[in-house]
């Protein structure tokens, strides 16, 4: 067993928070929960981003979002005001049509997912289903026998959020994943976006259910899953120990900074609590002194008086 622990950085006095900041050289950073929430940027976050790029810090947006194309979520970003360009923007759709490309995949791909998607995978001319509602308004055995049809030749199926998830979409996606040869790629597993009152499914619920249905696993290409900035680390864009990854969820963010070596940051902003936080510091659970971050604010534009 290790042990780990979370530092309040505002607890700490102003030479040591800049001695913590000039300890990194390049900063990832989710965006839902820590930039903005949906459409409302999150105070002080796009003065803190701007300003590490001005430190001369390396900066990369990295969000498990898929429902937005990379070029989608730049525009996005440059309209709130931060100061980004495309190739410091790491999204789950563009880097699973990247990962498909690059094994020179020929075949169909089955989207359970949004344009977001299917966008990327257009742009590498990679062939796939047409994304939207798929209901079943008969019952089971007048749809299997009438209305039930798999496509030839599906190499692939990817998992992304879709709202419009059915029945239909879990029998053909489980029923191409029968085929052993046939790639089963998830987006991501965040497993649910919690509002006040209620509580929104995400992609890792769905992911969970195919798995069941098809009994096979998912490829993970987003956080924490390594591959997600591997060829930022490969290439020396980055090194692990001088860079910061920031993000609200500890099961995505966090694990991604503990998996690849960074120090890492939790904000207040998002899913996880500091106090939930304290409770893993005192696990005797290894699996989930993982997901504490190494420090704590309580939302990323309270760095700003230290820059």
């Amino acid at each position: 067993m290790f042990t780990r622990s979370a530092t309040v950085l505002l607890e700490e006095n102003a030479d040591k928070l800049v001695d913590w900041l000039n300890s990194f050289d390049a900063v990832l950073t989710d965006c839902d929960g820590v930039l903005w929430v949906y459409g409302d940027v999150i105070d002080g976050s796009v003065e803190v981003m701007n300003r590490f790029k001005e430190m001369g810090k390396k900066i990369f947006f990295c969000t498990n979002n898929s429902a937005k194309t990379r070029q989608e979520l730049l525009i996005k970003a440059q309209q709130m005001g931060f100061n980004v360009s495309e190739n410091e923007i790491i999204s789950t759709a563009h880097s699973t049509a990247t990962y498909l490309k690059q094994r020179n995949f020929n075949k169909n791909v089955y989207v359970i997912g949004s344009e977001g998607i299917t966008k990327e995978l257009d742009a590498f001319k990679i062939n796939h289903n047409t994304v939207g509602p798929d209901l079943m308004t008969d019952n089971l055995a007048d749809y299997l026998s009438t209305r039930f049809k798999l496509e030839d030749n599906v190499g692939a199926v990817v998992v992304g959020f879709d709202e419009h998830f059915s029945f239909p979409k879990i029998a053909k996606a489980a029923s191409y994943l029968n085929d052993p040869d046939c790639l089963f790629i998830a987006t991501n597993t965040d497993e649910r976006f919690p509002m006040p009152s209620m509580v929104i499914p995400g992609t890792g619920s769905l992911v969970r259910c195919i798995e069941t249905c098809a009994e096979r696993q998912a490829l993970v290409i987003g956080k924490p899953n390594v591959s997600i900035c591997a060829h930022l680390i490969d290439d020396g864009t980055i090194i692990p120990e001088r860079t910061l990854m920031i993000g609200d969820r500890c099961n995505t963010d966090i694990l991604l900074g503990y998996n690849c070596g960074f120090q890492t940051l939790l904000v207040g902003t998002g899913v996880h609590t500091l106090e939930a936080v304290r409770r893993w510091q005192t696990s005797n659970d290894n699996e989930l002194l993982k997901l504490v971050p190494d420090v704590y604010l309580p939302k990323l534009g309270d760095l700003l008086g230290y820059m």
